[in-house]
């Protein structure tokens, strides 16, 4: 893929943002000036979203979620085609990226009334993500697939190695670390309780961002 293909990719991603803030704002009955006191953005980095500018970070992304009450997968996806949904890695724009080569992919979220985000990780030995705890009812698991990597669940180190699979309660404080010699590669899902209310945000908290 060249550099040109990226930047299409990219300029597609943020036009797809920017159509979702919009239309999930307009829904909410939120004006620019209420959306960004609420998700403490400043209007100018609103009005620049709105217009597939910038490039707005995870934490913004997560916070603008949250206030408007959906998942940042359902900010950052088009319109969903067919019955299928088949998402490559290097179409999806990675979400968070380390100092030494760490990052990490919302592939998609599923739909339904109790949905799963589905995230590919690659953690550099030594790097790791720390998260805060999520809501009550979040359910982790992480998948390593190449590499090793310790999860760290309420302070206490859990080795996970490739072909092994890990899952917890996402309401403790967790980090993801990377062990060993090699990269570690891992697909992470997280299950979010359903919603009780279209209008709650309760079930927008998004994966290891929060």
């Amino acid at each position: 893929m060249g550099a040109g293909d990226h930047v299409a990719e990219t300029e597609a991603a943020l036009r797809t943002l920017a159509h979702n803030v919009r239309s999930a704002r307009t829904r909410a009955g939120l004006s620019l000036d209420e959306l960004g006191r609420r998700a403490r953005v400043s209007k100018g980095a609103l009005v620049g979203l709105e217009k597939a500018q910038g490039n707005p970070n995870f934490a913004t992304l997560v916070r603008l979620a949250d206030t408007l009450g959906v998942s940042v997968s359902a900010l950052m996806e088009g319109p969903a085609e067919g019955r299928v949904r088949v998402v490559s890695a290097d179409a999806v724009m990675p979400l968070w990226a380390g100092e030494r080569g760490s990052e990490a992919r919302l592939m998609l979220t599923t739909s339904g009334p109790a949905p799963v985000e589905v995230w590919r990780w690659r953690l550099a030995p030594g790097e790791e993500y720390p998260s805060h705890p999520h809501q009550a009812g979040v359910v982790e698991t992480v998948s390593v697939t190449a590499g090793h990597m310790v999860l760290v669940v309420d302070g206490v180190e859990h080795p996970v190695r490739a072909g092994q699979t890990a899952t917890f309660d996402g309401d403790a404080p967790h980090t993801y670390r990377g062990a060993g010699d090699e990269t570690c590669h891992l697909i992470m899902t997280v299950h979010l309780p359903p919603a009780p209310a279209p209008a709650s945000t309760s079930a927008s908290v998004s994966a290891s961002a929060s």
